[in-house]
């Protein structure tokens, strides 16, 4: 008599998202680039042009830049259009 084989389990691992939702049209066509040379965050919207710039803090990945971006929109701070370097 044999053993029972047991079953493996395989693990799904989750990635962010490249594109974020907008929160002015409200489509995913929002993507955050980071530029390390000139230490810069662009938050983009590339359907209603609805962009920004921060700098780049340590640790900070495209997600955090995209959350900036969301808080400082419904909080009035944001322009409606920046212009990014």
């Amino acid at each position: 008599m044999g053993r029972r084989r047991r079953k493996v389990v395989q693990v799904v691992r989750r990635s962010l998202p490249e594109l974020y939702l907008c929160p002015k049209c409200g489509k995913n066509t929002v993507k955050a680039t980071i530029n390390k040379k000139k230490e810069r965050v662009a938050v983009i919207c590339s359907d209603c042009g609805l962009s920004t710039a921060y700098p780049l803090d340590t640790n900070m990945a495209e997600v955090d830049a995209y959350c900036l971006f969301v808080d400082a929109f419904y909080r009035g701070d944001a322009p409606e259009e920046t212009v990014v370097e």
